[in-house]
């Protein structure tokens, strides 16, 4: 989460004693007098000045760069020197609000973007994370190693991540499902693909949709072509017609390929090996066969309803993660659906981990992931 900068204030300090006098009393005595006000104001200002003309403008910009794996410094200098986390010491946790997580093949490790706070809250709050096979941190913040706010925007590149849900690696480049807007109810959110080079981390483009308020999860093909999910409206009259799967070619151009019925609350989307497009739905416990150009080729089911992720693997087996209910399905292909885990708290879109033969699932709001070993 994000931390503000303030003043500290007397009760924050240490109650160090000199003489027996609290020392933040013993220093506002002495502060008293008229002539040492003047002396150490002067002594603020020599150094504030000092501080400012070693420090770059708020403007000026500044190089990209990424985080450093743990260790220290957390953020590279201009030296280039890191000394990394002493071996023997294994640290957990980073993932705040993570939807979504993707496997790269070239680090053999788990990416994880994370949502930060809400739009409503502060902007530009995301970043990507770094786990190994264990659920420990590689890096904590591999993207977005900076505050929001100027030491991103000044960045050249600059970094925008506001609130990433699902994401995809394909071909070395990192694409999630952010948004713009939300910042209060009279803002209304609109739908943006972000791209990130795997290999740096700098940005490499982004895809607005206006049409589409956000997507929620994302499946990109060999092509570039991203097929994402909104899902739409819930309550007791639902507008199906918010209920959409979008085709969004590498050029750019974006329509809707599926609308409404059969589909309600489509959440996790992923393609098959034939290249077709399966989704799953938080109102159903449908899965569902899309053809690249929106016909329904088949429909299954999961054991429970109120889904959120899928992966398929290479020999069509699906499995169903239900945020509502808690357990993954697995089905097989020509086979019923099966319970292989059972009362996850809310698991949302998952992870294949190929480097450890396991699903990855964040778990949302509880801050956390849980881990599936496969057989």
């Amino acid at each position: 989460m994000a931390h503000q900068n303030g003043p500290v204030r007397a009760d924050q300090l240490d109650w160090r004693r000199t003489g027996g006098v609290p020392l933040p009393v013993l220093e506002a005595e002495i502060m008293t007098l008229p002539s040492v006000r003047t002396i150490a104001f002067a002594a603020i200002c020599i150094l504030a000045s000092n501080v400012m003309a070693q420090q770059p403008g708020a403007s000026d910009p500044q190089p990209y760069v990424v985080g450093n794996p743990l260790g220290l410094p957390i953020t590279p200098n201009a030296s280039g020197s890191f000394n990394a986390i002493s071996g023997n010491v294994k640290v957990f946790g980073a993932i705040y609000s993570a939807e979504s997580c993707s496997y790269d093949p070239a680090r053999d490790l788990i990416v994880v973007p994370n949502r930060g706070v809400g739009q409503d809250v502060q902007t530009n709050n995301g970043w990507v994370s770094l786990i190994n096979h264990d659920g420990s941190i590689h890096t904590a913040r591999w993207i977005g190693v900076q505050n929001p706010g100027v030491q991103r925007s000044r960045m050249t590149p600059p970094l925008v991540l506001n609130e990433p849900l699902g994401s995809d690696i394909v071909k070395g480049v990192l694409y999630v499902a952010d948004s713009e807007g939300g910042t209060s109810p009279n803002d209304p959110g609109t739908a943006v693909i972000r791209r990130f080079n795997m290999q740096t981390g700098i940005p490499a483009g982004e895809t607005r949709v206006e049409k589409s308020t956000g997507f929620n999860d994302i499946a990109v093909a060999a092509d570039g072509t991203i097929y994402a999910t909104q899902t739409g409206a819930f309550g007791q009259n639902p507008d199906p017609g918010t209920w959409q799967v979008w085709k969004i070619t590498s050029g750019g151009a974006a329509s809707i390929l599926v609308q409404g019925a059969p589909l309600r609350q489509p959440n996790g989307i992923a393609l098959d090996p034939r290249g077709n497009v399966v989704v799953v739905m938080v109102g159903t416990a449908d899965v569902l066969t899309f053809s690249p150009d929106g016909k329904l080729l088949q429909t299954e089911a999961a054991v429970q309803s109120g889904n959120d992720g899928l992966v398929i693997m290479t020999d069509g087996t699906k499995y169903v993660s239900s945020i509502v209910n808690g357990g993954v399905s697995r089905i097989r292909p020509g086979q019923k659906a099966e319970l292989i885990a059972q009362n996850i708290p809310n698991p949302a879109s998952m992870c294949y981990d190929a480097g450890a033969n396991q699903l990855v699932i964040p778990m949302n709001a509880n801050n956390a992931l849980a881990f599936i070993p496969l057989k």
